[in-house]
């Protein structure tokens, strides 16, 4: 049975800022999706991940299904309107158009998506992240995907020692999508020489090289430039099929215990350490920090198992602390160096235009003449 998977999400208003987003909001989502998915989706999940509420749907549409499409911008509008009733804050920010117009691509809400033929039993994961941009998922995937030494799948099944095809975007080419295929295992240093730049170079998809089946989806967009200017982090969401020919559920896990440093923190203008979290958890400290969640599924006939939260267990509290620790180290730095993103990824005008300001203002001095 070939079934696709949306993952489609959107920041439409929080309660005391960035924290999260109301019940009624949730609720309101919910009941939209479950009215206007009768005979379109075959079954759907609706969380939250700081103030970014996530619905994932199954379904028999394809990907890009302006039905599918449509049906959550009308959700995401429906939880705006709760919003704006109740005065919360950003109502509707990721709601950068007016009107839908076949997809949510550069409409401002975030998506990933996957179609496949449907294994006997397909277990998947959806990540769902907030403070932070589409680069944050790179490290872990470089780690799950290339590196033995988190996912000993890469030297123990024949399936996965074929390696994979990363499709790679450059975010901050403005004239469409530029991408590039590398395949791995024997691209993985020029595969590293890009992700290392999370700010310009996100993984947009993986496939298996064994079958050329689709792996993982994340929400990759140029759409911080796609509005005309900065319009902040994208807080992306992804997809990910685990265990048989991709990685296991714990080999796509692993990297999450680094707590590695990503830039959205504190006004989103900051690095900080991203936090593993249980499904749910709310915004706090300094504007963050950086969060990502996990929901683990089981699928079959494209409805949906008892989904179970990844990351709520004793081992995550123990790397929660780490990465508060880490938080907190970063934020004692305040503005100076490494602890704020570069010039060009500055998420607020007002330091933009004064440095602008400052630099007019800057002359180059003469040096005085030493008489002979």
């Amino acid at each position: 049975m070939k079934v696709t998977l949306s993952i489609i999400k959107a920041d439409v208003g929080s309660i005391g800022g960035h924290i999260k987003p109301s019940q009624a909001m949730i609720e309101r989502v919910k009941e939209v999706i479950a009215s206007g998915g009768k005979g379109l989706l075959l079954d759907s999940f609706v969380c939250h991940t700081g103030d970014d509420i996530s619905i994932l749907s199954s379904h028999q549409g394809g990907v890009d299904n302006p039905r599918v499409h449509k049906l959550c911008w009308d959700a995401f509008k429906a939880a705006t309107e709760i919003a704006k009733r109740d005065g919360l804050y950003g109502a509707g920010q990721d709601l950068l158009k007016d009107a839908f117009s076949g997809n949510v691509r550069g409409l401002g809400p975030a998506s990933a998506e996957m179609e496949f033929e449907e294994r006997e039993a397909e277990p998947f994961l959806l990540f769902m992240a907030d403070k932070t941009e589409p680069g944050a998922y790179n490290l872990p995937l470089y780690l799950a995907f290339c590196d033995p030494m988190f996912a000993p799948g890469l030297i123990l099944s024949p399936k996965i020692k074929q390696g994979f095809r990363f499709t790679v975007m450059d975010v901050n080419y403005t004239e469409g999508d530029r991408v590039v295929d590398i395949d791995t295992p024997e691209g993985i240093y020029d595969l590293a020489a890009l992700l290392r730049d999370n700010h310009r170079f996100v993984v947009e998809s993986i496939r298996t090289r064994s079958s050329g089946e689709i792996a993982a989806a994340v929400s990759t967009s140029r759409l911080h430039n796609i509005s005309g200017k900065y319009s902040g982090k994208d807080d992306p969401v992804m997809l990910i099929r685990v265990q048989s020919q991709f990685p296991a559920t714990g080999e796509m896990l692993a990297p999450f215990r680094l707590a590695h440093y990503v830039s959205g923190f504190s006004r989103g203008s900051h690095h900080g350490p991203l936090m593993p979290v249980k499904m749910n958890s709310s915004i706090s400290f300094f504007d963050g920090p950086p969060i990502v969640s996990c929901v683990a599924f089981s699928m079959r006939g494209g409805r949906f198992a008892e989904p179970a939260d990844a990351f709520d267990h004793p081992f995550w509290d123990e790397i929660r602390r780490q990465a508060a620790l880490k938080a907190i180290a970063m934020r004692e730095q305040g503005f100076s160096g490494p602890a704020m993103v570069g010039y060009e990824e500055l998420e607020y005008g007002g330091i933009v235009e004064t440095l602008k300001d400052l630099d007019r203002r800057f002359r180059v001095r003469q040096e005085a003449r030493v008489k002979p």
